[in-house]
C-alpha cells in the first residue's frame, strides 16, 4: 500500500508559478513510479507528467513541456511538480499517482492516488 498526499495548489495569476508536493508512505518510495494528472470541471482526468523509480525517465504532457518539471526526492518520499509560466488552461484539480510502470500515460496504470489539489489560474 501506498498513501499519498498532494498539496501547494491554490490561486495564482497567468505567468506565475506554483510548486506541487506529494508526500508517500508505506510501500518503498524508491520502487514505484510516479506520475501526475489534472481534472478540469467536466473533463476527463488528464495526463500531465511522470518520472520513474531512481529518476529513469520523465515524460510530459506537450502543452506542458519547458513549463513544468517532475522530480522526486527518494530521500524524503516526495515527489515534486515545479509549474512555471501558468496559463489559464492549466485551472484543474491535480492528482499525484504512484504505480510500477515507467512512463505510463493513462489513469489504469497507477494503482495509488492522492485526494487532489486545486490550482487555479486568473487571467
Amino acid at each position: 500500500q501506498v498513501q499519498l498526499v498532494e498539496s501547494g495548489g491554490g490561486l495564482v495569476q497567468a505567468g506565475g508559478s506554483l510548486r506541487l508536493s506529494c508526500a508517500a508512505s508505506g510501500r518503498t518510495f524508491s520502487s514505484v513510479a510516479m506520475g501526475w494528472f489534472r481534472q478540469a470541471p467536466g473533463k476527463d482526468r488528464e495526463f500531465v507528467a511522470c518520472i520513474g523509480w531512481r529518476e529513469t525517465g520523465t515524460y510530459y504532457l506537450d502543452s506542458v513541456k519547458g513549463r513544468f518539471t517532475i522530480s522526486r526526492d527518494d530521500a524524503k518520499n516526495t515527489v515534486y511538480l515545479q509549474m512555471d509560466n501558468l496559463k489559464p488552461e492549466d485551472t484543474a484539480v491535480y492528482y499525484c499517482a504512484a504505480g510500477f510502470t515507467v512512463g505510463a500515460f493513462q489513469p489504469y496504470a497507477y494503482d495509488y492516488w492522492g485526494q487532489g489539489t486545486q490550482v487555479t489560474v486568473s487571467s
